[in-house]
């Protein structure tokens, strides 16, 4: 039976935002991007779009609302837009603290980490880069050597987050997780019946 709350996460370019997409067209899931909540606030607030400041910005609402507010906020959506009587579950991306994984099980859902080869996953990016809108396409614009540094510092905070656990932690998310997903080609199709493989979801 495929979970109800389905918590997305990743690495930079692996297919979140495309897993979110067959959930939303053929199983009615509700997507909802945290990252994109938090350029929006940044947005509002004048305060470049990058990933150390959605990082900030990130933690602050942490250290405010506690570690699970993004999955909250997420879930609140849902609950306005209709929830249980207009779609079959809620697919929440991206999740990047321990805490927001936590938050996810408690609820019952289930953890996907989605993954692919680093050079395909920037060149997706690179690729995509004038579809994903000026938000988006601002904080993506980096080189594939900055590109892996701001990846390895998202996933190597273990220690750090020991001292502060609202800051980014992907490694640990990564730990918490409980379905892996490897996206290594470009066809959808192809995507679509992994994942329906890996939630059970019927393939007929």
């Amino acid at each position: 039976m495929p979970p109800k709350i389905i918590g997305i996460s990743g690495t930079n370019g692996s297919g979140k935002d495309s897993v979110g997409r067959i959930l939303v067209q053929k199983h009615n899931y509700l997507f909802v991007s945290g990252s994109d909540m938090l350029r929006h606030d940044l947005k509002r607030r004048g305060i470049p779009l990058n990933r150390d400041e959605t990082s900030k910005l990130s933690a602050a609402w942490r250290t405010e609302f506690g570690l699970g507010v993004i999955i909250n906020k997420a879930v609140d959506e849902y609950e306005k837009q209709g929830g249980s009587s207009k779609y079959a579950g809620l697919a929440i991306a991206s999740l990047r603290n321990p805490g927001e994984a936590d938050r996810v099980h408690e609820l019952g859902g289930k953890v996907i980490w989605i993954d692919a080869d680093p050079k395909l996953r920037y060149e997706r990016i690179r690729a995509n880069s004038v579809n994903r809108g000026k938000d988006r396409a601002e904080s993506d614009n980096v080189s594939f050597n900055q590109f892996l540094a701001d990846e390895a510092r998202e996933m190597d905070h273990k220690g750090e987050h020991k001292k502060d656990p609202t800051i980014l932690a992907m490694g640990l998310v990564k730990e918490k997780s409980d379905l892996l997903l490897i996206n290594d080609g470009n066809d959808m199709s192809q995507l679509e019946t992994k994942l329906n493989r890996l939630l059970g979801f019927s393939l007929s």
